[in-house]
């Protein structure tokens, strides 16, 4: 059994809602729509959080990781929570989890992890992240001296 992170250690969450369009047939979410939610999270976290700036470079995904443990239905009301975990010279790894709310708290239907990577789209390379977006990120997360010169 997979051991449920604790949301405690996640210093973000937005609320993601859950539209028609992202559910099958049976009422559930569509397992492709979860990259679109972590989408979504990663993007305000980015603004909010990182003020990323977007004009002098970009963010490329390097991977995706999906931890489906519980579906997420037609009405649910869903948290989605993002944290850094990780920083390199030019890349960075942020976790996820969505979770639904009810009334007794929330429930972990989801966890992943995307490889994010700073990159100059008009150069087609990756580039360091900038100083300023990874001392916001660090900052945030209370992160002890991850950055490491030596990753990718």
């Amino acid at each position: 059994m997979t051991q449920l992170p604790d949301l405690s250690t996640f210093n973000f969450r937005t609320t993601i809602p859950v539209r028609f369009a992202d559910l099958d047939s049976f009422g559930k979410v569509y397992d492709a729509v979860y990259l679109t939610y972590f989408e979504i999270a990663r993007s305000k976290y980015l603004k909010e959080v990182v003020k990323w700036d977007w004009e002098s470079i970009g963010v490329m995904i390097g991977k995706s990781e999906i931890n489906y443990i519980k579906p997420i239905q037609n009405g649910d009301e869903l948290n989605a929570y993002v944290r850094t975990s990780r920083t390199g010279n030019s890349s960075f790894d942020l976790d996820y989890v969505l979770a639904i709310k009810t009334l007794d708290g929330e429930i972990v239907c989801t966890t992943g992890r995307t490889v994010c990577i700073a990159y100059n789209f008009q150069e087609k390379h990756p580039e360091p992240i900038p100083f300023y977006q990874l001392e916001k990120m660090t900052k945030f997360e209370m992160l002890a001296n991850s950055h490491d010169a030596s990753a990718a």
